[in-house]
């Protein structure tokens, strides 16, 4: 088998974090890394791999079959595209595009060059994902009501300041909502999405900051699908004791729980939580695509409600700061005391934190969208 030549706009960053996972492919023979792109400086490039500051200038000369973007979200319309029109199928890291209008531009950027997006949204390549869904469709948690997600994460000071685009909901005039949503707890809200996959009717959002930055690192946010089923995603990256942000699945005869990173799934009548095996990684499935036609599991046409919430989001009014006497603050960590306990109820009584009466809420603008 020829190994898949793949390039990588985005080197630097968490594009170290995509070099790295291209060596075990590469040492299996499935692909040659033959180009990186990246405006500042390559850290540490691999010998042998031509480097480039112009992605357009790589895409000419080494003509690459797979080209990974991961760039900051108001970049990959464009880049995406140049990458498709190349004669490249793309990976391209969440989210894919910040609203409606450019994900249509790349599906139909798709069609007019026979091409594919596969977004990585590693959530979506859980094989517990499958199982739950397959469980569902199958009547085992009969009417599902509401999904939710319970995510409390912490970052630092560091964290916010990783990057010109981090925290920020604009850069030069353009949308980035480098939020706790739109980016850290994006594979929890996709894969909620994905449980039913059903169109976004509404979008309700209350959302906060502990920090002077732009976007919210603390959300709840309720989505409104087809039929009355509502998406509850409650969040923070100011958080006490860690919850990694699993999802529960409510059905009038059962709950369901998935643990996306462990592949980990408990279903109705399970005494504990079962790995599911099976695992492969986007690139892998964007391979086998190539290769024999398997399914791609994040494609950019699954991932458009997705979009629909961002966009959505976009529209609401900034997040409101609180104050400071309701944080913990300890080497560069801003903790919002009680907030985990406030989250847990909020996404089992499908509930924004607004509706609720918290200490450091109740006093808080209303902050909905589509409201």
């Amino acid at each position: 088998m020829t190994a898949t030549s793949v390039a990588l706009i985005g080197a630097n960053g968490h594009g170290l974090h995509h070099r790295q996972n291209l060596v075990e492919p590469a040492e299996r023979g499935l692909i040659r890394l033959v180009g990186l792109a990246d405006p500042q400086p390559v850290v540490d490039p691999p010998d042998g791999v031509p480097v480039y500051t112009d992605h357009a200038a790589m895409l000419a000369e080494v003509k690459p079959e797979v080209v990974i973007v991961c760039t900051p979200p108001h970049t990959h319309l464009a880049l995406t595209r140049d990458a498709l029109r190349a004669g490249a199928d793309v990976l391209m890291e969440k989210p894919p595009v910040l609203d409606r209008a450019e994900h249509d531009a790349l599906l139909a950027e798709q069609d007019a060059t026979g091409r594919v997006v596969q977004v990585n949204f590693q959530s979506l390549a859980s094989p517990a994902l499958v199982r739950l869904r397959a469980a569902v469709a199958a009547g085992e948690l009969g009417t599902v009501r509401q999904i939710s997600v319970l995510g409390c994460w912490r970052r630092d000071d560091a964290y916010w300041s990783r990057s010109a685009w981090s925290g920020r909901r604009t850069v030069h005039g353009r949308p980035s909502l480098d939020g706790a949503l739109a980016n850290p707890f994006a594979h929890a809200v996709m894969q909620a999405l994905a449980v039913l996959d059903l169109p976004v009717l509404r979008v309700e959002v209350d959302w906060l900051r502990v920090r002077p930055i732009e976007v919210e690192d603390t959300a709840t946010l309720r989505i409104t699908l087809s039929g009355g089923v509502t998406v509850l995603v409650a969040v923070t990256l100011a958080g006490e004791e860690h919850v990694d942000g699993d999802i529960t699945v409510y059905g009038d005869r059962g709950t369901a729980e998935l643990a996306f990173r462990e592949d980990l799934l408990r279903l109705p009548g399970d005494p504990a939580a079962v790995l599911v095996e099976g695992r492969q990684t986007l690139l892998e499935n964007l391979l086998a695509f190539r290769a024999s036609g398997t399914p791609l599991l994040s494609g950019l046409a699954r991932t458009a409600p997705f979009t629909t919430v961002i966009e959505q989001l976009r529209a609401a009014a900034p997040p409101y700061q609180v104050a400071a006497d309701v944080l913990a603050v300890e080497d560069g960590h801003r903790t919002l005391v009680g907030v985990n306990a406030v989250l847990r109820r909020c996404a089992a009584e499908g509930a924004l934190m607004n509706e609720l009466s918290t200490p450091w809420g109740a006093n808080g603008p209303d902050r909905t969208a589509n409201g």
